[in-house]
């Protein structure tokens, strides 16, 4: 990781905020990706799901070590749009394996951020990760719709894609309040947030065994400029939902920014479709956020 943080002008902030993202690059470059205040339980699904020998028996153990975690799986697996039949489950391994793998690293990510949020040890950077989880459940659901309406890609893995795209971004808040001094000027901060997230989040997800699939979709989440004939991606995915996440609310705004790009193009998200897949996309933004507890 190069560090070009010209655009900061006074010397000693930019000696600092360099040493800021060195720091981050040599962690990173040994494999040291733990998150401060992560909870346990999280990093625990994510060893389990890691491991191919694993079942929904033990995955249900440690989801059923973490009652609040618990109740948002069961939440999930008895929404309506999982619970096609109606019939209430309360067994976790039957709602684990109703609801899939992909869609269980979904909730505890979600879970995660949820608690991030409330730990008294990251209250400077609460606003940064309020922001966060908000814009997280958004790109996992616009994610969810367009990955089930415009392709063949799996709409849970694209939705875990979505739930895990501000990776990145995590890491640096939670290794910013280590630093009060050097971000208490405002920007500091968001500017090395916008520069590294995304190649921060790909060498977490690397080190983390997640599909190359879903690091290059995380790493390239932002590239809007690449064209081909190729069918539609994970990358397309992902980078078409951040700008629907965020734009959702003014159509008009929506079908301007999506209009001529490559991705749109190849999810064939013409102005009619984009009207389908807004108004789907609320109703599945509703869902997880009440599954979620948020």
């Amino acid at each position: 990781m190069s560090v070009p943080l010209d655009n900061v002008q006074d010397h000693s902030t930019h000696d600092a905020a360099f040493g800021f993202v060195r720091c981050l690059a040599q962690e990173l470059s040994v494999g040291r990706v733990d998150l401060p205040s992560f909870p346990e339980v999280a990093v625990r699904v994510r060893r389990v799901l890691a491991d191919p020998q694993s079942s929904s028996d033990v995955l249900a153990r440690v989801v059923g070590s973490e009652p609040v975690l618990a109740a948002k799986i069961l939440g999930i697996a008895n929404s309506v749009s999982l619970n096609v039949s109606g019939k209430v489950i309360t067994n976790l391994r039957t709602a684990i394996n109703r609801m899939g793998y992909n869609h269980v690293r979904s909730a505890s990510m979600a879970f995660a951020l949820a608690q991030l949020r409330n730990d008294a040890k990251l209250a400077s950077v609460k606003h940064y990760l309020d922001d966060l989880w908000e814009r997280s459940v958004l790109v996992a659901a616009s994610a969810f719709v367009i990955a089930r309406n415009c392709s063949k890609i799996n709409p849970d893995e694209a939705m875990l894609t979505g739930m895990m795209h501000g990776i990145g971004q995590l890491y640096v808040i939670t290794r910013a309040v280590d630093h009060p001094g050097l971000f208490a000027r405002d920007g500091i901060l968001q500017r090395i947030i916008d520069d590294w997230h995304a190649e921060i989040g790909k060498a977490i997800m690397e080190n983390w065994g997640f599909s190359d699939e879903m690091v290059q979709a995380v790493a390239c989440q932002h590239d809007l400029s690449r064209d081909g004939s190729e069918a539609a991606d994970l990358i397309d995915i992902i980078a078409i939902a951040i700008i629907v996440g965020s734009l959702s609310t003014d159509i008009v705004a929506l079908q301007s920014a999506l209009q001529g790009l490559p991705a749109a193009a190849r999810l064939d998200l013409n102005e009619g479709r984009i009207v389908d897949v807004v108004r789907e996309f609320e109703e599945e933004v509703s869902a997880l956020r009440k599954a979620l507890g948020a």
